[in-house]
């Protein structure tokens, strides 16, 4: 999880994607983690980039609930570095 960037507000984290395409199949990986775990992160795809950020809207900032999603999301995300 060293990547993501926590403010108070939100975790953080902008990836590099090679194309569009490979941008759609992450956020489609992200999803079926996401409402798996009922918790449902905000997601900016465009070509060549992803941006993701996880915040508990209710509380109004980061909770363990964001820290545990962005864990799970952590060996989908290591697909981009291999």
């Amino acid at each position: 999880m060293s990547d993501w960037i926590e403010t108070p507000q939100d975790l953080r984290l902008e990836l590099r994607t090679p194309d569009f395409m490979s941008g759609v199949d992450l956020v489609r990986r992200i999803a079926e983690v996401a409402e798996a775990q009922n918790h449902h992160p905000d997601l900016e795809l465009g070509w060549g980039y992803l941006r993701i950020r996880l915040s508990t809207h209710d509380s109004g900032g980061v909770t363990e609930r964001d820290r545990r999603l962005a864990e799970a999301l952590s060996p989908i995300l290591e697909t981009l570095r291999a």
